[in-house]
């Protein structure tokens, strides 16, 4: 006879969620405040979502920081797509171990450590530190990430479906572009997804390297959030928290489309 969870397990799994989700639902609940004071209702309002679109500094950052995110992602998922290629299928070439311990030093590495390298990076090479710095500073974190994402997926991958396109004189880069890349395309989109959520979420390392003109919003907010926390940061972080449930919505749904009924 098949028992279901006791409730001891209930209790658990309840108390859990609530340790992890009830701060957020508060956070969302007082971004509709009408209060300056963030700890006391006083009212439904809308009244802070409309002093953050009048804030600039805190859009500017909010733009600064998706470009960004944008940017390193690609280039972290085109970098760390080529590595695990080079790791699944290259063999033992010389300088393996040098290479694959490169690749993946940062998924190891303290980012307090890995920021101030890159700053004495930067700094040694006369780079001024902005908004390029930063983009190369999140690639170099997240594309160990997309390595690990990328070269499990072609570590299960069927060669026979490439070689068969070669056998019908495809070459080897057009077979990997037509045959290898659109199957393993998922696991390229979420390696993306999660160099981009990686570099959204960053701050120390952004921190390290970011100059005049590139603070992004991690920064912002610590910053604002140093001095008390504002109305204007529940808002913005409800903002954040309800686009990143719409875009888990959306992917589940794409998914759940794509299953064989």
């Amino acid at each position: 006879m098949r028992r279901g969870p006791s409730l001891f397990n209930l209790v658990s799994v309840g108390l859990g969620l609530l340790f992890l989700y009830a701060p957020i639902a508060l956070l969302i609940a007082y971004s509709f405040n009408d209060s300056r004071l963030v700890t006391v209702w006083s009212g439904f309002s809308l009244r802070w979502y409309g002093e953050l679109f009048r804030n600039e500094q805190l859009l500017q950052s909010v733009w600064i920081t998706v470009r960004i995110a944008a940017l390193s992602a690609t280039a972290a998922t085109v970098l760390g797509t080529l590595a695990a290629v080079a790791l699944v299928r290259g063999g033992r070439f010389l300088g393996r171990t040098v290479f694959s311990g490169a690749v993946y030093a940062p998924l190891v590495t303290p980012e307090v450590i890995l920021g101030l390298s890159l700053l004495l990076l930067f700094v040694a090479v006369g780079a001024p530190r902005g908004f390029w710095t930063v983009a190369a500073a999140h690639t170099t974190l997240t594309l160990c990430y997309v390595t690990v994402v990328v070269q499990a997926r072609l570590a299960s991958f069927d060669r026979s479906l490439e070689e068969a396109a070669q056998d019908l004189g495809c070459p080897p880069w057009r077979a990997f572009v037509t045959v290898t890349l659109p199957i393993i395309a998922p696991a390229v989109a979420a390696a993306w997804m999660l160099a981009f959520t990686l570099s959204l979420d960053d701050l120390v390392i952004a921190s390290f390297t970011s100059g005049p003109g590139a603070t992004t919003l991690p920064m912002r907010i610590y910053s604002a959030v140093r001095l008390g926390v504002t109305p204007e940061i529940n808002a913005i972080s409800t903002l954040l928290i309800g686009l990143v449930a719409t875009g888990v919505i959306a992917a589940y749904l794409v998914q759940t489309r794509k299953r064989p009924t």
